[in-house]
């Protein structure tokens, strides 16, 4: 009876080993699909961060024109008499709200006043001659943009020769 107990505890021991064996596969085969799942997940936010990007950058590129008419119409308005140029200051602050929305959204516009010629944020329409020096940014003839520090728009530039 004592050889029973013996083998019967034998049985129990191998079997307690294989469910360990076991066990470990079963959790190393979870640890692995769960890691797995987090790479996934963290690869689908990314995606999605992406595409939210590039429709805001789509979004924004189709209000830049709206922002080149009130300028243009500010450079109008500098012929006015006094009484129109009242009429025209509350446009002018839907510009500016406009213009607040966009730099809230990571816009910034691309600086050109009395600089070089930088051909990843300038884009040449005119060389004039000038008695600056050459390459110098003589006239802005149309803002360019920056997203979040890509240049999204060009700034058109006048250049001296």
């Amino acid at each position: 009876m004592e050889e029973k107990k013996k083998d019967r505890l034998e049985d129990l021991k191998e079997k307690l080993k294989e469910c360990q064996k076991l066990k470990d596969e079963y959790l190393a085969g979870w640890q692995s699909a769960r890691a797995d799942f987090l790479n996934y997940k963290k690869e689908a936010m990314e995606r999605i961060s992406e595409i939210l990007e590039h429709g805001k950058e789509e979004f924004i590129l189709k209000i830049l024109p709206v922002l080149d008419s009130f300028d243009r119409a500010i450079k109008e308005v500098r012929s006015m008499k006094t009484e129109e140029k009242e009429l025209v200051k509350g446009f002018l602050q839907i510009k500016e709200q406009l213009k607040n929305f966009l730099q809230d959204q990571g816009l910034k516009e691309i600086e050109c006043e009395d600089k070089k010629f930088n051909p990843n944020f300038h884009e040449v329409i005119e060389e004039v001659e000038s008695s600056k020096e050459s390459g110098t940014i003589i006239e802005e003839v149309e803002k360019g943009y920056k997203l979040h520090g890509k240049v999204i728009r060009p700034a058109r530039v006048k250049i001296a020769k």
